[in-house]
């Protein structure tokens, strides 16, 4: 069978090696015979950043290394600056946290498995200096040291987020029913982004709804386009009041009773009750918000890689989850400005049920329409599974790259050659890809780039992560307790003041509620103000208007608030006029309740507001960019995305300079082949010449020519002088290959440079290391404006 195969692909070989006429014939079928065997080379596939903004997708059976690839595939992201976002189905991908840049054993130790270890008859102790001896030998085999691990933990942060569980960081999912940032500038994405979220919300609590043809689709689409456009946030108990009492009195044609009664809506309106109820839903509305700026960079601008690890949840959930993540990512996608350079990425794992060929689950449309836009906005999408027969190969054929591993079936082979050849590009024939898929090792895979003229294979490198196998949520919970930092907890009351009804507040002062815990058990009074204030600065060309707001106590003495402890933050949006019923609320100060102190304690804001508020101004040199400091996590994102464009720029400007040297350097190599290969020839006949005449001569004499004859005379001569001939030909093929030598390392020492200089561009451009200056701005004392004050109502949990 091997000689079989062997011969096949000699034969398959040869044929693409006719098509390639700027090698000799030995060296295009030794290429096409090495391509098609899968060996390895010397040099490593570099792979452009920017080609995955044309998507990818990569297929391989288990065992085939494919979580490997896209694992370094988030590596190499992470090591350029780009931020991820990663959803987990599976639990693979908590690996890129266990990357030790020591290599020590005792790094390795602590997630060896003993089951494992038993099975080799050894202690955890042993495995572990065994693994950490693997990975060092792994990553040298790949040209790769623990250094660069070091590198890849110092350029982005890694996080694990679990919705629905405390295990890693928790993840406020509800939150996303908040009205979109821009939902009038586009109907049709504000309709997209309802029809995933109220098809998501019905499959957590069962109901496979069609949204054209379902009335629980229709019923909530509509609730919760209304609410959006109004620039409410619908929050999941006014949608269950809404679907006993909704706010219109027509759906289409038909009137709310006819089109859906009353008691069948009662049943929806229970359904989602339930889910409201139920103990573990209260985890859905704990942690960070969901939002995708948050997720994709930390406060300071850091990339983050963010992984959704979903592993935990049931089918339902998932659905649930994921949908709601697409369409947010799809929303934030469409915020952001065009770009040439990659932004940001993101890769879901084993995407088998998500993106199927004939359903259309909630996922498919956002994830479709990411496929068809993202591209436009520098956000690419890379997808993975093992079930290439599940997916949409219509939708997938928006992939520009694919990466082809070991496949268990003929049908998933017919249907990963559809796609490929569905994605277009020049150089592919059926035959080729069919050949290339039936030979491939684990750790092996067929690239197929439309960026590039032909398919390739290669060997995947080392991963720089341990790769441990899926990572359970106790697992989970000790890396995020390592990685993450601690979560910020809300103030607890630690004595709770004598419980009572809630006082009246005097006319004139507005009175607000904010439950700042979930289901708060004592409601405290605070002081509440909003000011606009103007920050002015003509040498920096700033001219800015802000609206800020405090939250603050009142002093020891209970007479006026301390506003230089303020609790400032995007807290408006969250506050309700409406009292909550049955709630406890302790008595308040009694300046609180005293109408004429309010206009001092807004004069007294104002003062303060001049004499200690500033505005942080964020500067980049390298680009003239500039930010506030309030929005350092947008800045510090796109200042790297403009520093990688730029770098991309001029990068290519760098190779496009040393194309034509490049070429006069190979086209004289090529030459010195020529001349070397004629030399060498001429060599060969002048020696076959000499020898020849040579034996003649010497056969004369043994054949029994007593006497040396004129005529054998003139053939030793004439053998001598071949001689010579042979001499000075020697002399030719050395210098002809002395002057291969020079021209070879004229182009090694050409290409040197041309390394060089690229690496000292990408270190000019790297955002990990561009300068960003801050300076402060007071705001104008005159133009400062206390636009709002009243009391609020602080919901906390009492202990």
């Amino acid at each position: 069978e091997r000689e079989l195969e062997f011969k096949l692909n000699t034969q398959k070989a040869l044929r693409l090696a006719l098509r390639n006429p700027d090698l000799t014939t030995a060296k295009r079928v030794a290429a096409a015979i090495n391509d098609f065997l899968g060996a390895d080379t010397a040099e490593p596939l570099l792979y452009d950043s920017r080609d995955l903004m044309t998507h990818a997708v990569c297929v391989g059976m288990t065992g085939s290394g494919k979580t490997g690839l896209c694992l370094s595939l988030l590596e190499e992201a992470a090591l350029d600056g780009i931020p991820a976002l990663a959803i987990d189905p599976k639990g693979d991908l908590g690996n890129l946290l266990l990357s030790f840049p020591d290599l020590a054993p005792s790094d390795f130790e602590p997630w060896v498995d003993a089951a494992e270890a038993a099975r080799k008859g050894q202690t955890p102790s042993a495995h572990a200096a065994e693994l950490a001896v693997r990975w060092r030998r792994g990553l040298e085999d790949s040209g790769q040291d623990p250094a660069r691990i070091r590198r890849l933990r110092d350029a982005a942060e890694f996080a694990i987020y679990t919705p629905g569980a405390s295990a890693g960081r928790p993840l406020s999912i509800l939150r996303s029913f908040a009205p979109p940032a821009s939902q009038q500038a586009d109907p049709g994405a504000l309709r997209e982004r309802v029809t995933a979220a109220v098809g998501g919300l019905l499959g957590l609590i069962g109901v496979d709804a069609d949204p054209l043809q379902s009335r629980e689709h229709i019923l909530l689409a509509t609730l919760l386009e209304q609410g959006w456009r109004e620039g409410r946030a619908v929050e999941l108990p006014d949608l269950i009041r809404s679907v006993q009492k909704p706010p219109f009195d027509q759906l289409g044609a038909l009137d709310v009773e006819t089109f859906f009664p009353l008691a069948e809506r009662m049943k929806l309106a229970l359904s989602l009750n339930a889910l409201l109820a139920a103990p573990q839903f209260a985890s859905w509305r704990e942690g960070e918000p969901l939002d995708i700026d948050r997720l994709l960079f930390t406060a300071t601008g850091k990339p983050r890689i963010a992984i959704l690890s979903i592993a935990h949840l049931n089918d339902a959930e998932r659905m649930f989850v994921v949908t709601l993540v697409l369409s947010e990512m799809l929303a934030w996608t469409r915020r952001q400005s065009g770009a040439s350079s990659l932004r940001a990425l993101l890769y879901m794992d084993e995407i088998f049920g998500y993106f199927p060929p004939v359903a259309a689950p909630p996922s498919k449309a956002p994830l479709l329409t990411l496929l068809k836009q993202a591209r436009a906005f520098g956000v690419g999408v890379v997808l993975a599974t093992q079930n290439p027969v599940d997916l949409d190969y219509k939708g997938l054929a928006n992939a520009g790259t694919w990466f082809i591993g070991r496949l268990q079936t003929e049908r998933d082979k017919a249907r990963v050659l559809e796609g490929l050849l569905n994605s277009g590009g020049e150089g592919v024939d059926r035959a080729t890809l069919d050949a290339m898929l039936s030979n491939l090792q684990p750790r092996v895979f067929l690239m197929r780039n439309v960026h590039e003229p032909a398919p390739l294979l290669f060997r995947t490198r080392w991963a720089l992560s341990y790769l441990r196998g899926p990572v359970t949520l106790a697992e989970i919970a000790r890396l995020s307790g390592k990685q993450a930092a601690t979560p910020q907890t809300p103030t607890s009351i630690s004595s709770a003041p004598e419980k009572s009804s809630r006082p009246v507040p005097p006319a004139g002062v507005p009175e607000y509620f904010w439950a700042r815990t979930p289901q708060p058990t004592l409601w405290q009074a605070h002081v509440f103000a909003v000011a606009r204030l103007h920050f002015v600065d003509t040498r920096n060309a700033l001219d800015q208007w802000e609206t800020r707001c405090w939250l603050a106590p009142l002093g020891e003495d209970g007479e006026s608030p301390v506003w230089s402890e303020h609790s400032d933050g995007d807290i408006t949006s969250e506050f309700d006029e409406t009292a909550p019923r049955g709630a406890h609320f302790a008595a308040p100060p009694t300046a609180l309740l005293q109408a004429a102190r309010y206009p001092r304690w807004a004069k007294a804001l104002a003062t303060h507001i001049y004499a200690a508020e500033t505005m942080t101004v964020l500067h980049s040199p390298l680009t003239g960019a500039r930010s506030t400091a309030a929005d350092e996590r947008a800045f510090r994102a796109q200042l790297a995305l403009t520093l990688r464009e730029q770098r991309d720029a001029a990068m290519d400007a760098l190779r496009a300079r040393y194309v034509a040297p490049l070429q006069r350097l190979q086209d004289q190599l090529r030459r010195a082949d020529v001349r070397l290969e004629r030399e060498r020839d001429q060599l060969s006949q002048q020696k076959l010449g000499a020898v020849i005449s040579a034996g003649t001569s010497l056969l004369g004499v043994l054949l029994g020519r007593k006497k040396i004859s004129s005529t054998n005379l003139g053939r030793v001569g004439t053998a001598a002088r071949q001689a010579g001939r042979v001499g000075r030909e020697s002399e030719d093929v050395d210098n002809a290959a002395e002057d291969r030598q020079i021209m070879e390392a004229r182009l090694a020492e050409l290409n040197a440079k041309l390394d060089q200089e690229l690496t000292e561009l990408k270190a000019a451009y790297d955002p990990a290391t561009a300068v960003v200056e801050t300076f402060r701005v007071k705001p104008r004392k005159s133009d400062t404006e206390v636009s709002r004050i009243g009391l609020v109502w602080i919901g906390e949990r009492s202990q």
